[in-house]
């Protein structure tokens, strides 16, 4: 009885698992810190993390909407322009893009890895 218990949870995560990247590879394009860097300066880049860790931290020229604000603040960003989003991993990023997408968004792109991947120019914080 609790393999089938522990079979089902795992099944479940799985699927869960392969809903989030499906949803992150049909609303953005995932790209690496060189890819990344290359058009910032023609688009709208969004740190998704919470304040703190944007104070402590953050891609030169970065603007923060905090995911938990994401929803309500979304439409502060241009559609007519390309939405470079990152935070700590990818996962809420794939979120946003998904959220994005659906309202009308295109031209979304994800930082592979998130921040810790980022090799250029940071503004540090406190």
């Amino acid at each position: 009885m609790l393999f089938w218990i522990v079979w089902t949870i795992l099944a479940v995560y799985v699927a869960y698992i392969a809903v989030l990247f499906w949803m992150r590879r049909s609303a953005a394009e995932t790209l690496d810190a060189t890819e990344f860097s290359k058009d910032l300066r023609h688009g709208q880049l969004i740190d998704l993390r919470e304040k703190d860790e944007f104070r402590a931290g953050h891609i030169l020229g970065a603007r923060n909407i905090p995911y938990s604000q994401f929803k309500d603040r979304m439409f502060e960003l241009r559609k007519d322009q390309p939405i470079y989003l990152y935070e700590q991993g990818m996962t809420i990023s794939g979120r946003a893009a998904y959220r994005l997408k659906r309202k009308g968004y295109s031209n979304i792109f994800i930082l592979k890895n998130g921040y810790d991947a980022w090799n250029g120019k940071v503004k540090k914080g406190y």
